[in-house]
């Protein structure tokens, strides 16, 4: 009898990153509070897709209007957030997400032909052998697809405190796997390919706001690989087929504040 892990599209790429952590995040349900940033984040999410979705639905919403929303997330959270310690205060992060959703809203969103908004695909099953099968499934998280001279493509918008780089640029680095799993569904859910780059739209929630973009090429070949190396899957394949979920000590997110299976991680510092 075959084994089902249902994965969440957008934690596919955090996978490579620290293996043990994602197994106790997603498959053995380990929990922790959120960050004040991190709930920023969501908060931008939410503001600029509703107004992204007004453009797609054909009934456009203000950039004052959407930005209710923005507010509405940070004053009432869904899931738990822990401000201790923080670096931003509640004032702080309303003050910062209202200007970076004015960017966006403004400077970013209309320079695209957007078709749809966080779409929801179809399950895609990967089978990993040994009756192992892997059914990745859910939303385009945060996710837009826009049509442009080249074809359909993925724009993934990201935040956060290195969202943009010092020279304007959205930091792209590390998030190939990401878009590549998006590209797969996509093609999957709709029978059409991504046939134009991926872009990153980044907004900087740390220091000073900033927006701004960035080109991901070859992301969908990534994952599935050629003839010559083999793509992301097949290696993450090997982990669920034999359960092993290797640590990586020197994972960016290796500390008690991102990890909630830290306390009992052998294998950091």
């Amino acid at each position: 009898m075959n084994t089902v892990y249902t994965v969440r599209a957008s934690s596919w790429g955090s996978l490579f990153n620290c293996a043990h952590q994602w197994e106790g995040v997603h498959l053995l349900g380990m929990k922790s509070p959120s960050s004040p940033r991190a709930l920023l984040g969501t908060a931008i999410h939410a503001s600029t897709a509703a107004f992204d979705a007004g453009r797609v639905n054909g009934e456009p919403i203000s950039t004052y209007d959407a930005s209710e929303l923005l507010v509405h997330t940070l004053q009432q959270p869904e899931f738990d957030v822990d401000w201790r310690g923080s670096d931003i205060t509640p004032r702080e992060a309303e003050r910062t997400g209202l200007v970076l959703h004015g960017k966006y809203c403004n400077d970013i969103s209309p320079r695209y032909d957007f078709v749809a908004v966080e779409l929801t695909t179809k399950p895609l099953e990967i089978d990993c052998g040994s009756g192992i099968i892997v059914r990745l499934t859910g939303t385009l998280d945060r996710a837009r697809i826009k049509q442009g001279a080249d074809g359909i493509g993925i724009a993934d918008v990201k935040t956060g405190g290195a969202a943009v780089t010092a020279d304007g640029a959205a930091k792209t680095k590390g998030h190939r796997p990401q878009i590549g799993t998006y590209e797969l569904l996509y093609e999957h859910t709709t029978g059409q390919a991504c046939t134009a780059p991926a872009e990153i739209i980044g907004l900087r929630t740390k220091g000073k706001p900033a927006a701004g973009t960035g080109e991901i090429i070859a992301a969908r070949e990534l994952m599935v690989g050629s003839e010559e190396t083999p793509g992301l899957i097949q290696f993450a394949a090997d982990m669920f087929r034999t359960g092993l979920f290797p640590p990586n000590p020197q994972s960016f997110t290796c500390s008690a504040r991102y990890c909630p299976r830290w306390s009992t991680c052998h294998y950091h510092d």
